[in-house]
C-alpha cells in the first residue's frame, strides 16, 4: 500500500486504500489552525493582488522587523524561508557530511533532507510515554555535530520541560553540536516551552518557526529561523533569493497583527482536546497527552490500525496514517482538532465503530 508521505492528500489515501473518494470529507490529517486564516487577511485579499507583479523583497525586511519585535531579537537573528520544509532543506545542507541525532518519533523531512545530503543519521528513541529524557539524549551527543527535535513533539503534541531542554542545551554546548528545535505549533499550546530567550547567548541554538499552522495559510508557505547572526549568514548563503513570494510576505505581516486570533485558537484547542480525551478514553481508545492541535490515536484491539483508518475513510473521515513516523509505523492515527461541529462526527463515528 503506497500512502503519501505527509497529511491533506485524502485523493491519495483513498487510492491507496483503493476506495472511491466522496465529494466531501474532513479532513483531520491537516494539523493547521481549524479557524481558517484570519479575517484580516481575508479582508485584504483583493488588495494583495496588487504586490503580485513586482518581485517581492529578498530579505522580506517589514515581516522580519515584526518578528523580531515580537521575539525581542536582532533582524540578523531571523530569516524567513519558503515554508518549514525550505529551512529544515537549508540546515541539512549545512550539515552535508556530518554526523546528526534525530530523536524520534518526529517528523519524517529531517532524516530524508540530511540523507540527501549525505549525512551520517543516528536516532534516539523516546519510550512509549514518548516523555524526552534529557540523560539518554546526553549520552549520544558525542562526536555529534547536529541534534534535531521537534518541540512540540509532531506526531504526539506533547510538550516537554524546560528543565530537560536546557539541559540538553547546555551539552550541546559542550560537544559542540547544534541543537536545532523545530517549533512549527509551538504557538497552540497554552503554556509555552521554548528556548528563544536563550539565543542571543548561545551559538549551538536553532529555532525553526512556521507561519503556516496557526494561521492556516499552509498554501502560501512561510517560515523563519531564529539563530545568532553567523548561523543565520550560512543559511542564507544555501537559500535561493526569491524563497519567500509576495503575497507570502505580506500575509505574514497581516497575520501577526491580530495577536487575537492565537488566544482564541489555544483557548479551544485545550478545551477542545480535554472534552475529545474524555470520551474516546471512556470508551476505550488511547490518546497521547498532547497540548497542541493535534493528538495520537489508537485502538488497543488492534496492532496496526489500517481497519480502523479504513472504516474512518468510509465514513468521510481522514485521518493521518503513522506509517512513516520511525517506532510508530502504522501502531497510531494522528487526527487533527477540527471545530466542534467536526469533532462531533469523528466522535460519532468512533462511537459506532465501538458498537460493531
Amino acid at each position: 500500500m503506497s500512502l503519501p508521505l505527509h497529511g491533506s492528500n485524502p485523493a491519495y489515501v483513498y487510492e491507496a486504500f483503493n476506495l472511491l473518494k466522496p465529494h466531501h470529507v474532513i479532513d483531520f490529517s491537516v494539523n493547521t489552525n481549524p479557524f481558517g486564516p484570519p479575517s484580516i487577511l481575508k479582508d485584504a485579499w483583493q488588495h494583495l493582488f496588487n504586490f503580485v507583479e513586482d518581485y517581492p523583497d529578498p530579505c522580506g525586511h517589514q515581516l522580519v522587523t515584526l518578528i523580531a519585535e515580537q521575539e525581542n531579537l536582532k533582524e540578523s537573528s531571523i530569516l524567513l524561508g519558503n515554508g518549514g520544509a525550505e529551512l529544515i532543506s537549508c540546515m541539512a545542507r549545512l550539515l552535508s557530511g556530518k554526523r546528526v541525532l534525530i530523536v524520534q518519533p518526529t517528523f519524517s523531512e529531517y532524516e530524508k533532507v540530511c540523507r540527501m545530503n549525505d549525512c551520517d543519521v543516528a536516532f534516539i528513541f523516546l519510550d512509549e510515554t514518548c516523555e524526552l529524557n534529557a540523560s539518554a539524549i546526553i549520552q549520544q551527543l558525542k562526536n555529534t555535530d547536529a541534534l534535531f527535535l521537534c518541540h512540540p513533539n509532531n506526531p504526539t503534541g506533547i510538550v516537554y520541560e524546560q528543565e530537560e531542554l536546557l539541559k540538553i542545551l547546555e551539552a550541546c554546548e559542550y560537544y559542540n553540536c547544534l541543537f536545532i528545535i523545530d517549533e512549527a505549533f509551538y504557538d497552540f499550546a497554552i503554556e509555552k516551552t521554548t528556548l528563544s530567550s536563550y539565543l542571543e547567548e548561545s551559538s549551538h541554538l536553532v529555532i525553526l518557526r512556521s507561519l503556516t499552522k496557526m494561521y492556516a495559510i499552509a498554501g502560501l508557505r512561510l517560515g523563519y529561523v531564529l539563530a545568532q547572526p553567523t548561523v543565520i549568514e550560512k543559511l542564507r548563503r544555501l537559500k535561493p533569493y526569491w524563497s519567500v513570494n509576495a503575497l507570502a510576505l505580506k500575509a505574514g505581516e497581516l497575520c501577526l497583527q491580530d495577536s487575537s486570533i492565537v488566544h482564541r485558537t489555544q483557548a479551544f484547542i485545550a478545551k477542545e482536546y480535554k472534552r475529545l480525551y474524555e470520551q474516546l478514553t471512556n470508551i476505550g481508545f488511547m490518546l497521547s497527552n498532547s497540548r497542541v492541535n493535534f493528538y495520537l490515536l489508537r485502538d488497543p484491539t488492534l496492532s496496526k490500525q489500517d481497519a480502523l483508518m479504513k472504516w474512518l475513510l468510509q465514513k468521510d473521515i481522514v485521518p493521518r496514517h503513522t506509517y512513516n513516523f520511525t517506532r510508530l509505523e502504522g501502531d497510531w492515527l494522528r487526527l487533527a482538532i477540527k471545530r466542534e461541529k467536526e469533532n462531533d462526527l469523528l466522535l460519532e463515528a468512533l462511537q459506532e465503530w465501538r458498537q460493531t
